[in-house]
């Protein structure tokens, strides 16, 4: 097996694309957990007053929406790394 030396540039390439799929499956494990931990509160809530369906069913939601700015970030970081030219 012949090992093939890699460019500085290539090997950039490379650990930018690694650093892009570790932020993107790092930062979607926190919105995940926290999502159905969310929704999951959020229908017993309901279950134990469902007169209140309409407000808890807002503050989950809000909930959530703040929950998926870590996926989001991390998206953005991962997009930075792919897209962005290295300074040489």
């Amino acid at each position: 097996m012949e090992i093939t030396n890699f460019t500085g540039d290539q090997f950039i390439h490379a650990c930018s694309a690694i650093g892009a799929g570790l932020a993107v499956g790092f930062a979607a494990i926190g919105p995940g957990i926290g999502q159905g931990y969310a929704a999951g509160k959020g229908a017993l809530a309901v279950g134990r007053q469902p007169e209140a369906s309409s407000q808890i069913t807002t503050t989950m939601l809000l909930g959530a929406a703040v929950a998926e700015t870590t996926g989001i970030y991390g998206l953005v970081v991962a997009l930075i790394l792919m897209f962005v030219k290295p300074l040489n």
